[in-house]
């Protein structure tokens, strides 16, 4: 048996041990989703099952009320971080599956924690909330929180979808706000100018921008502000779009565009506009090869089926980790149906027998992952080679 085949059963063992803690964990936050920033219950949670497997856990880490920093650490070797999300959408609950699958990431580190010694090095679990708005991964790598570590890594819960080569795209938030003149409606609208109408006229000229654009880009908003009451001319009008594009170097040319569109809205309603980023920026996930081909060799091993590289797939700020150190998010199926995420029927399958399933299955190529970074010193270099490469390209 060699050392790796050795530590595996152990690390599985361990798995087994705490599996249906985990999964009670993750049915609990279904039953108790938190909000972006909000997650004051669940990152609780989730820094009390760390402590229980021995983890030293900082809490509240860098800044931010929700996240936390637990480390094992057993001199010179390997670093390793497990990434950690536990945020709702409003109104739909854990639709994305972040109970489940940072349940996982726990669910690994329990795996992980009793042949550390052995292994040497450092592993960490990392608590990254607000990934569907602020994203606290983009604030934590602009920190240097991930520079040095040989692995960043996490799964994504999906439907009946498997990517290890998982990509997404790079995405702004921008809030754009036209400015006018109030008026009555009726009597005098001649003496208003309208924001509103800035405001729609902007969308059109989004929609018209469309046919102009790559076909992998996305581009779509919402109204926040569009005037208080009918019979007064809208003073202001606020939108917010979001921007996205499989590179940040064309997603940055994008935005250009959108930026002369709202000028060109404002000019011709006699207004006035101004934007910023209400969101953090997010970046595309930088493909590693080293760290892909080892992560298809653990599915492999495991019995996992998945697919092809496919196109980008929504935004996550686990892109900005990936430009600090190497980076996986492979998916893993929850449910046998092709469900859409973000859809109350994905919300519902998080407590089901094959969500509960999936939580140890992830542990266990989480941990996996994790143990051929430990154990083989030249898998660490090649695939900080190619996070070096990826970046200069990005």
């Amino acid at each position: 048996m060699s050392e790796y085949q050795r530590l595996a059963e152990i690390v599985d063992e361990a798995i087994a041990l705490k599996a249906a803690e985990a999964v009670a964990l993750s049915d609990a936050m279904a039953a108790d989703p938190e909000i972006s920033e909000q997650e004051y219950r669940s990152s609780k949670a989730h820094v009390d099952f760390l402590r229980g497997c021995g983890f030293e856990v900082e809490y509240p880490f860098f800044g931010i009320p929700t996240a936390y920093n637990g480390k094992l650490s057993s001199g010179a070797g390997g670093k390793v971080a497990l990434l950690a999300e536990y945020d709702a959408l409003p109104g739909i609950g854990h639709a994305c599956g972040h109970n489940v699958h940072g349940a996982m990431s726990l669910l690994a580190g329990a795996g992980l924690a009793p042949v550390m010694k052995e292994l040497g090095g450092e592993l960490r679990v990392v608590g990254t909330p607000a990934e569907e708005t602020n994203g606290a991964k983009i604030t934590m790598a602009a920190g240097g929180v991930f520079d040095g570590l040989d692995l960043a890594l996490m799964i994504h819960s999906d439907n009946n979808d498997c990517r290890v080569r998982y990509r997404c795209l790079a995405m702004d938030g921008i809030e754009f706000t036209f400015k006018g003149k109030t008026s009555h409606a009726a009597a005098s609208p001649w003496e208003g100018r309208n924001a509103l109408n800035g405001a729609q006229l902007f969308f059109h000229a989004i929609d018209m921008l469309r046919q102009h654009v790559r076909p992998d880009v996305r581009m779509h908003g919402i109204y926040v502000d569009a005037g208080k009451a009918c019979n007064i001319v809208p003073e202001t009008a606020t939108v917010r779009f979001y921007f996205r594009s499989p590179r940040r170097v064309q997603l940055n040319e994008l935005l250009q565009k959108a930026y002369n569109a709202a000028k060109g809205a404002a000019m011709a309603t006699e207004t006035e506009v101004e934007w910023r980023q209400f969101e953090l920026p997010f970046d595309e996930l930088a493909p590693n090869e080293a760290a892909e081909a080892m992560m298809e060799g653990v599915y492999d091993e495991l019995g996992v089926p998945y697919g092809p590289v496919s196109g980008p797939e929504g935004s996550s700020d686990v892109g900005n980790v990936s430009m600090r150190c190497p980076t996986l998010q492979p998916t893993l199926p929850i449910v046998d149906q092709p469900y859409a995420l973000h859809t109350r029927e994905f919300a519902a399958a998080t407590v089901t027998p094959m969500a509960h399933d999936a939580i140890a299955v992830g542990a266990k190529i989480l941990a996996r992952a994790a143990l051929r970074t430990y154990l083989d010193p030249g898998l660490r270099d090649s695939m900080r080679s190619c996070m070096e490469a990826g970046r200069g390209k990005a």
